[in-house]
């Protein structure tokens, strides 16, 4: 059987999140592993909002891409390779199309819900992106024109073991996108993936991101939601082999009436692994809203796990709302160590009387405060141009552009 066709299909009744107990009754799924699983749209029963992995979301501004026909398509790109020292054009990163029915289609992961689902059993190709070689070069992929019509994307990003790259994918323009993304970190393999939502003030961006990393590999992926009505970037990290190190980073800034969404989870699985996850958001204006959610497993062959993951959200004016969830399911006490925090809060007093006291108006401290706040992430993401072209992207959001 192809590997994309790989399902952990179960009774009817578990796949709205349930599952019999010992008296016949039902209980919910209460854990992250246990969840449902098929990348077949068929076997998820239809998004009414109160599932698990729903009731934070605004199901019914995208119902079309949970349930009905997805154009599976091409989607049209640009790609550009550059040396990530001097700028200049690069090798060691191939984009190409192969079929869904291709040996490295479904190796990463398969979904959980049923927008992820339906997007898998509606592509009609995969985009493959390879990365070899050790030097260091960052590939930029930059879909656009999807129109206002429900559609179906799939990635594939596979890192040769010992290559080092840095690959963004970003959107603009109008779109109404569920996609699937799969990330293969080879042995000894350094990758940066970063997500770049960049699309008009009405479209609507489904995704969930799959990865899988070898032995003594890294990854460090980044998830930069600014555009868009409804975006929700779901990205999954399956730490599977031994010394195997993910950074998982995000950064979004909500204004009113936009919804930004990320549920993340890291699984240890395997010994001496490591994982830091920071997502920092901004909220303004009425309706603004943004969700986190963080799962974090450890499994019972996960000895010396190392992870800590947290999550801040930055309110800047009333009649916003932000939710923030860490999880952490530990399934050994063999760890160096494991912890989560969550905070939500207005401007730090402190600072702004600081700034303002050193003769800086009011205005101009607050967007010092938030650029702060948020260039933190930024910092982080190693390619000097993206970095400089984001923090211009922030300052626009804090002037209302």
């Amino acid at each position: 059987m192809p590997a994309q066709m790989t399902s952990t299909a179960m009774p009817t009744a578990e796949q709205h999140g349930f599952r019999p107990h010992s008296d016949g009754a039902f209980v919910p799924v209460q854990t992250r592993s246990e969840r449902f699983r098929s990348v077949n749209v068929e076997d998820f029963a239809p998004v009414t909002g109160r599932e698990h992995e729903w009731k934070l979301s605004p199901v019914a501004a995208f119902a079309d891409l949970t349930s009905g026909v997805l154009d599976g398509s091409r989607v049209e790109i640009e790609t550009t390779v550059r040396h990530a020292q001097d700028g200049a054009d690069a090798t060691g990163v191939d984009v190409s199309w192969i079929g869904r029915d291709d040996a490295r289609v479904g190796r990463t992961g398969i979904p959980e819900e049923r927008a992820s689902a339906n997007a898998w059993s509606t592509f009609g190709e995969a985009l493959l992106i390879t990365v070899t070689g050790e030097d260091e070069k960052t590939a930029a992929v930059t879909r656009h024109g999807l129109g206002d019509a429900p559609r179906a994307a799939h990635t594939v990003i596979e890192a040769a073991p010992n290559s080092r790259g840095l690959i963004v994918l970003r959107g603009t323009g109008e779109a109404r996108l569920s996609e699937n993304v799969e990330i293969v970190v080879g042995e000894g393999a350094s990758l940066t993936v970063v997500s770049l939502q960049e699309w008009s003030d009405d479209a609507v961006h489904l995704a969930s991101h799959f990865a899988r990393l070898g032995r003594d590999s890294f990854l460090k992926h980044i998830v930069v939601s600014l555009g868009g009505k409804v975006v929700r970037v779901n990205p999954s990290t399956h730490l599977a082999e031994q010394g195997s190190d993910v950074e998982a980073l995000g950064l979004y800034f909500a204004d009113a009436g936009q919804h930004l969404e990320q549920q993340v989870f890291v699984h240890h699985d395997a010994p001496h692994t490591r994982s830091r996850v920071t997502y920092k958001g901004a909220l303004q204006g009425a309706g603004a809203r943004t969700v986190w959610v963080g799962d974090v497993l450890i499994g019972n062959a996960a000895v010396g796990t190392d992870s800590y993951e947290q999550n801040r959200n930055l309110v800047l004016t009333d009649g916003t709302r932000a939710d923030s969830v860490p999880n952490l399911e530990i399934e050994t006490g063999d760890i160096e160590g494991a912890g989560h925090a969550s905070a939500t809060g207005r401007f730090d007093d402190e600072q702004l009387f600081y700034l303002m006291a050193r003769g800086i108006r009011e205005d101009e401290a607050r967007r010092l405060v938030v650029r702060g706040f948020l260039t933190e992430v930024v910092q982080k993401i190693g390619s000097p141009d993206l970095e400089k072209r984001l923090i211009a992207a922030i300052e626009a959001e804090l002037e209302g552009r």
